[in-house]
């Protein structure tokens, strides 16, 4: 009976953590996405004498993709990403968003001067949007912890399942017994610890999703879109830091 519940209470949180894994991976889909769509939209928009505009739009983009990543993993933003808030003179608490917040400047600048109508301004807008969802979604999964009286709870059975595991057991085949005794809880525990593992999909483990790969992805994609090789971002000491 232990056995069965601490079965069906494993089942339940491995599933649990599966599919906060595949949620956020799915999400970190839809950046990629709507991050082609959104430089997408704005090289159709605006004139095609605004390569300027598009580069430094993109370019907000990729360091927006950058810095959500190690935002989620609470790390120290990389050169790249801090020459470019030091630079431009970025002061926030939520960097990802401020930087949204640029996009959202960039878009009401044109929109007032006439360069793109306002049913365009719309549809980027609605991008934006959708990209600042993501990111939301994203902070909710990194700040919402999994119940520590769940994983007490399931940690507890395993060990009374260990514990009266052996009484349970035929005597009459004591090799048998013994490898019963050890692997069971033993296959229980791997379990778990799976779980407890894949439940944090933004802690930098090998199971994390991928934020860094995803974020180069869309990097190469943006600058082919726009036609660029590179974009140089220029630190401190007036060198240059390529992206």
């Amino acid at each position: 009976m232990v056995g069965t519940v601490v079965s069906l209470l494993m089942a339940f949180r491995t599933a649990q953590s599966y599919e906060r894994w595949w949620e956020a991976r799915t999400i970190w889909g839809a950046i990629v996405n709507d991050s082609r769509t959104l430089i997408r939209q704005f090289i159709q928009f605006v004139p095609e004498n605004s390569k300027e505009e598009v580069k430094q739009f993109a370019e907000i983009q990729i360091i927006w993709t950058y810095a959500l990543g190690q935002a989620l993993r609470k790390e120290k933003f990389s050169r790249k990403i801090q020459s470019y808030l030091d630079i431009h003179q970025i002061r926030a608490v939520n960097i990802p968003n401020a930087l949204l917040d640029k996009h959202s400047e960039t878009i009401k600048k044109l929109s007032s001067e006439e360069i793109i109508t306002e049913f365009r301004q719309v549809q980027l807008n609605e991008t934006i949007a959708r990209l600042c969802d993501s990111m939301g979604k994203c902070e909710r999964i990194k700040n919402t912890v999994f119940p520590r009286s769940y994983s007490l709870l399931v940690h507890t059975l395993i060990y009374v399942f260990a514990t009266i595991l052996p009484f349970g057991l035929d005597d009459s085949q004591l090799t048998v017994e013994i490898v019963m005794t050890v692997l069971m809880p033993t296959l229980f525990i791997a379990i778990e610890k799976t779980a407890i593992i894949m439940q944090d999909p933004f802690e930098n483990t090998p199971v994390d999703t991928p934020m860094t790969a995803l974020a180069q992805t869309i990097e190469i994609n943006l600058l082919e879109m726009i036609g660029e090789k590179e974009i140089p971002v220029k630190v401190q000491s007036d060198t240059y830091y390529e992206m």
